[in-house]
């Protein structure tokens, strides 16, 4: 599957965000609009913290399968702590991911409002230094998708400030994953074909082969970023939000050739959710006579998010 032709989405920088705002939102909107997907250099989160939680991730990984699934709930819908081998599915796929995982959410304070609808963190006792570190990650993550979101906003005619009071307190969560080495003859692959719940994604360890993408003919497209760079793409609920302006594409993460088969494989994608509040409402200006409203009963993005929860696999109506 690997000699799939690549994409060609092109590369952005984000400090043409600070020289240029209007053409690199158009750059970023295009982009969108053609693939769903974007790939942005020079996002601002520190290399040297990336590397500190690339070797962090693996140690996680390599602890006993006992150890890691004590901070496993079965209950908690994944969405904070651990999550094992073979546990969620693509929507409308037959067989499970071959691939476990580990959420980080945001931390809020004692009271918070949000507090009965967001969980708090489960933090592992090793490795030294996780807690920190991913915190830290987690920040950096989320000032740079307030970036990209105040670049879709202007690509949209929005004021530059329209999604600030959406994700204040968002849904937002970080995503550890390990694809374990797999046999020749596994059922299934990495991560099956899907879409994003969330509004944007930003990923990182895309450089690994394996990243694909379903174009508009219906043709799989490789994402083969530069080393450092960051695979941004919509999610389901910025889909909605702009009545299929802004295209959430399918993708999927297919298994490498077999002398490949072996080796783990790493990614980090950080998921960038509205507040559980905010109302996933279609945008007027997204609205026309040729792209009439798809949705015209908004939904609350907690409501939405436990919806797809369920088609995944992750919650138990």
């Amino acid at each position: 599957m690997l000699d799939t032709p690549a994409a060609t989405v092109p590369a952005l920088s984000l400090t043409q965000d600070r020289t240029d705002p209007e053409k690199f939102a158009a750059a970023l909107g295009g982009s969108f609009e053609r693939f769903g997907f974007a790939i942005v250099s020079d996002h601002g989160v520190p290399q040297p913290l990336i590397d500190r939680a690339w070797a962090l991730t693996k140690a996680l990984f390599d602890l006993p399968e006992d150890e890691k699934r004590r901070y496993y709930s079965a209950s908690g819908g994944g969405a904070r702590g651990y999550t094992p081998f073979k546990t969620e599915i693509a929507k409308g796929a037959s067989a499970v991911d071959l691939k476990e995982f580990w959420h980080v959410g945001r931390e809020l304070p004692a009271g918070h409002r949000f507090a009965e609808l967001m969980a708090a963190n489960v933090w592992p006792d090793r490795p030294q230094g996780f807690r920190d570190t991913f915190l830290e990650l987690f920040a950096a993550l989320d000032r740079a998708g307030d970036v990209l979101l105040s670049a879709i906003a202007r690509h949209l005619g929005l004021a530059n400030d329209w999604f600030d009071p959406a994700v204040k307190d968002g849904n937002s969560v970080l995503r550890l994953l390990h694809y374990p080495p797999i046999a020749a003859d596994a059922e299934g692959v990495r991560a099956g074909a899907h879409e994003d719940i969330n509004l944007i994604t930003l990923l990182l360890g895309a450089e690994e082969a394996g990243l694909e993408l379903l174009d508009k003919d219906g043709r799989w497209l490789a994402i083969k970023p530069p080393e450092g760079a960051m695979v941004v793409n919509v999610g389901d609920m910025l889909q909605r939000l702009t009545n299929h302006v802004l295209p959430s594409t399918t993708h999927r993460v297919v298994n490498p050739p077999p002398e490949r088969r072996g080796f783990s494989r790493y990614s980090m994608p950080f998921f960038l959710h509205p507040a559980p509040d905010f109302l996933i409402e279609t945008l007027p200006g997204c609205i026309s006579a040729a792209n009439p409203n798809r949705y015209p009963t908004p939904i609350s993005s907690h409501d939405y998010l436990f919806e797809r929860l369920v088609e995944i696999g992750l919650v138990k109506k």
